[in-house]
């Protein structure tokens, strides 16, 4: 059973973790001392693509750079005349390729932010609705914001 815990017991920070039968799923903590990324949604450009990682790193602002699984980058960015089935990174995307990204986990010490091509539908009253369908699917973009 999926449970959730909460521990606000310092005022200046807020723990969040997702547990499945006494095994830790996820983990957040957000601090007022520093700016919460998570979520936010970024024009990133590619700066280094990585087959040996099937990953590419994206310059979306920050001082480090985040990193961008393969599997994670719609069809919509692949450069032309690739076919989606059967491409490695290094054939479907190249240095300087402009994409929008979603932080979707802070970074750690030893790791860096970790992006998403897809943009999560928040829920929550206080946050905007932003959904993006991939231009492949039925060739169009929907946005709608609420």
């Amino acid at each position: 059973m999926k449970r959730m815990l909460f521990n606000a017991t310092h005022p200046e920070e807020l723990r969040v973790c997702i547990v499945d039968s006494q095994q830790l799923i996820d983990m957040d903590l957000e601090s007022s001392a520093r700016e919460q990324r998570k979520s936010n949604i970024y024009k990133g450009i590619i700066t280094r693509v990585e087959p040996s990682l099937e990953a590419c790193f994206v310059d979306y602002g920050e001082e480090r750079h985040g990193f961008l699984p393969f599997k994670e980058i719609s069809k919509a960015y692949f450069n032309e005349g690739v076919d989606y089935r059967t491409a490695t990174i290094k054939e479907a995307v190249s240095e300087g390729m402009e994409l929008i990204v979603q932080v979707e986990k802070e970074e750690r010490p030893s790791r860096r932010k970790r992006l998403s091509k897809e943009v999560a539908h928040e829920s929550k009253v206080d946050r905007f609705e932003v959904k993006f369908l991939d231009i492949d699917l039925n060739n169009h973009v929907n946005n709608t914001i609420y």
